[in-house]
């Protein structure tokens, strides 16, 4: 059972120079690389929210919706492992909340939930100032109440968002579907969808597009959603995109995945359509893979990580279907489905490595496969050069924007110098 993390490839001789590569510290999160003024009282690797540059480190996501809509409870069980029913003793949100999702150069942002008794288009609040570094916007509405009020806002909030900031991505998650019958879901999407746009045809705006999700915390639909919304913040997801096409053509793999391991969103997949059946499975052979390394995994003194460079485990179905997962950095993983038939078993005696339940359906075996594996050297060795152009990005877009804050910015926010 302990072997699920297999033994690192010969070929990954430069592994450490590769994690290097992708340290946190390169991307905003230790002091030495952060663009918050020491003295200003910000938090480290953070920028102050009135910093008309701090979107050019890390684009905003803000979560907004009516009271008891889900907001937090969302952000909870998505970025914080909270089982959705401790989400039922959470307290209502009272006032704006700020946290930084920094797992990777790929899923760097930052999620704002707005408590939903605050009007913010109030004199006080400068909502210009929220909308104009926002890269998603996402409005959460209950699925399960009276959404007449929760439409009204979300076209207020729209309207207002867009004449600030037209690159938004507006997002809608129609929530807490799980107590509605299929044919209710579908019906309370098609009108959701349908009053929400007939607003903004009305107001003129019809080249607003919206984005309708359904959504629960208490399946994997969350998930998905928040995955979906992250894409359209990477701008590195074609490239991607079509690394992941190349690696499954050229391995006999039916699907794959590029998940991050922490949130377990995925960030990107190749142009095969995504199966919530699929996805559902390689959540759970991550928690699977997790869990089974955080009791066999670690140096008996409790030393290490449960999930680094050396963690690969395969998991046969009993529909002759192999879940394959790689390390491919420190915080992503690759998930692929590939056909029993398709793998190259090498040695016969497996009574050391497996595992069944019959309860559960699946084998865990050790397992080589010489083209994939080495398919996969070649495709990790290609993320990380994507890693790199980010890095570097990143690190002259921060020296861009140091030299801007010091020559200073005009009242409204907007630099005095374009770059």
């Amino acid at each position: 059972m302990s072997q699920v993390l297999g033994k690192p490839q010969p070929e990954d001789e430069d592994d450490d120079e590769e994690d290097e590569l992708v340290g946190l510290a390169d991307y905003g999160d230790g002091p030495d690389s952060s663009d918050a003024d020491p003295d200003s009282g910000a938090e480290e690797g953070v920028l102050d929210f009135s910093d008309p540059f701090s979107t050019e480190v890390k684009p905003r996501i803000l979560l907004m919706g009516l009271r008891r809509s889900g907001k937090s409870s969302i952000q909870k069980v998505v970025f914080h492992k909270m089982s959705p029913n401790e989400t039922l003793f959470l307290e209502s949100t009272n006032k704006i909340c700020r946290e930084d999702v920094s797992n990777s150069s790929f899923v760097n942002f930052q999620i704002w939930d707005f408590p939903g008794q605050i009007d913010f288009f109030d004199p006080t609040f400068d909502y210009e100032m929220i909308f104009r570094g926002t890269g998603a916007l996402i409005f959460v509405i209950d699925s399960q109440d009276d959404y007449m009020e929760a439409l009204a806002r979300l076209h207020l909030t729209v309207t207002r968002a867009y004449k600030v900031n037209t690159d938004i991505n507006f997002e809608v998650f129609i929530h807490k579907v799980d107590g509605l019958s299929d044919d209710h879901k579908i019906e309370t999407q098609r009108d959701i969808h349908q009053r929400a746009n007939d607003d903004l045809a009305d107001a003129g705006l019809e080249k607003i597009h919206l984005s309708f999700y359904l959504t629960s915390i208490y399946d994997h639909s969350i998930f998905e959603a928040f995955s979906k919304v992250v894409q359209k913040l990477i701008p590195q997801l074609p490239t991607l995109e079509n690394l992941l096409n190349i690696f499954i053509s050229n391995s006999g793999i039916e699907k794959a995945f590029l998940f991050d391991v922490v949130s377990k969103i995925y960030i990107a997949t190749d142009s095969t359509p995504v199966d919530m059946q699929t996805y559902e499975l390689c959540c759970d052979m991550i928690d699977v893979v997790i869990d089974i390394s955080c009791i066999y995994g670690l140096k008996e003194d409790g030393a290490g990580t449960p999930y680094d460079k050396e963690s690969t485990a395969i998991i046969k179905l009993n529909n002759t279907t192999v879940l394959y997962l790689k390390e491919v950095t420190k915080f992503l993983a690759l998930v692929c489905f590939v056909r029993e038939e398709s793998f190259e078993r090498k040695g016969k005696n497996f009574s050391k490595w497996n595992y069944s339940d019959p309860r559960a359906g699946f084998i865990l075996l050790e397992v080589r496969t010489g083209l994939i594996d080495y398919n996969f050297h070649c495709f990790r060795k290609a993320i990380h050069e994507v890693f790199e152009v980010r890095m570097k990005m990143v690190k002259s877009r921060k020296v861009q924007n140091r030299l801007q804050k010091k020559k200073g910015a005009t009242p409204n926010g907007t630099p005095n110098v374009l770059l």
